[in-house]
């Protein structure tokens, strides 16, 4: 039978990479149904019969692998269970509750919480396959890739999306352009998936709630979460290489010393879109500190540029004053000052310069109203957006 009849071009497209990439770890992600574990459990298979062969090189009578999960039953459900429903195949169990294939020993392992971890503690893995790669902390996952130090062993995960600054998709997902990182990201929605009645796919689409709901489930993306302040921040669009001439340039001022004290500068051009041009963000810094590099910001955009400063240091603001920086009282209405915020973004009238952030995009998929009062945010994750 044809491999076009057993799976999905998505699928092939990965099993090709599979088979033919320079690759350490492999990574889907996407929509709910979209075929990403079908073709994982199988590549899965395909790296047990691998280790086998690497085993009999080393001479290795009893070879390790980890099979890493949220739970034992998540492990069950979406791994142990369908390769018997999907493949014909079961895997014995032993007493320790490890699996066994192809002369292989699979050691499950549990993301959920970092006493899942105990059964790998000291192991030397010849590779892993994680399910739901997104619900695990980055320490534990840290974990699993340390276990597998075996020459040639390799790393196979799944996951839906999550949060964008989540650090699967930061620190691997987003690198795997770099060759020298042997990252393969495979991302998948859910019309990657023809094999589904187009009925359920037609409804699911209707019934899911617009937003993130439809944008993780059914288009796979990873996008902001329920509660986000800024709902309409889209990195995609709104993250830009280069920007215009600008009429005018604002800076903003958050005073930190504990907590991050960060100064945004901003350019406005002649259509009023309005662009963040720098961010200098610190903790630990005195006032002295922020003074030079108000000074710096002078030089670069304008001796008269003014700086609108939180009201909660006056001296502060005084220090300023008195240091030849056109320092003004800032507006610390919140909910108003988010609502002007919000609209530029609604409007397609924000942006921000690439390499102008520091703590901006960690902060933007985080900063949360207080589900206890909502006209309040959750004071977190506020420092460069404030």
């Amino acid at each position: 039978m044809a491999i076009q009849n057993l799976m999905t071009k998505k699928q092939i497209q990965v099993l090709s990479s599979y088979v033919n990439d320079d690759w350490k770890y492999l990574i889907l992600s996407g929509a709910v149904r979209s075929g990403k574990t079908y073709v994982d459990n199988y590549l899965f298979l395909l790296e047990l019969r691998r280790v086998h062969q690497l085993a009999k090189v080393r001479h290795d009578p009893k070879p390790q692998y980890i099979l890493a999960g949220y739970s034992s039953n998540t492990i069950y459900t979406n791994v142990i269970s369908s390769l018997q429903s999907q493949f014909g195949i079961e895997l014995p169990v032993d007493r320790h509750g490890h699996y066994h294939l192809f002369g292989v020993d699979i050691v499950p392992a549990y993301t959920g919480s970092a006493r899942g971890m105990n059964a790998i503690r000291g192991m030397t893995s010849y590779g892993a396959y994680v399910n739901e790669t997104s619900l695990s902390t980055h320490d534990v996952f840290q974990e699993i890739l340390d276990r597998c130090s075996v020459p040639n062993a390799r790393v196979l995960c799944d996951t839906n999306p999550d949060n964008p600054q989540h650090w699967l998709k930061v620190d691997y997902i987003d690198k795997s352009n770099e060759p020298k990182n042997r990252i393969k990201a495979f991302h998948f929605t859910i019309d990657d998936n023809p094999t589904l009645d187009p009925t359920y796919v037609s409804t699911l689409k209707a019934v899911t709630p617009s937003g993130m709901y439809y944008d993780r489930s059914i288009l796979g993306l990873w996008v902001t979460g329920e509660g986000a302040v800024y709902k309409d921040f889209d990195e995609r669009k709104m993250i830009v290489d280069k920007v215009p001439p600008m009429a005018r340039y604002i800076a903003g001022v958050d005073w930190g010393y504990q907590h991050y004290g960060s100064i945004v500068v901003f350019g406005v051009d002649k259509d009023d879109n309005w662009y963040l041009v720098e961010e200098h963000s610190e903790k630990y810094k005195e006032i002295d500190y922020w003074t030079d590099i108000a000074h710096e910001l002078q030089e670069k955009y304008g001796k008269n540029m003014p700086f609108y400063c939180d009201t909660a240091r006056t001296e502060h603001i005084d220090h300023f004053k008195h240091s030849g920086i056109n320092a003004l009282y800032g507006w610390k209405s919140v909910v108003p000052g988010i609502e002007i915020v919000a609209s530029l973004m609604k409007q397609g009238r924000f942006f921000v310069e690439k390499k102008a952030p520091v703590r901006f995009l960690d902060e933007i998929y985080n900063y949360q109203w207080d589900d206890k009062n909502e006209d309040a945010v959750v004071k977190e994750n506020d420092d460069t957006l404030d």
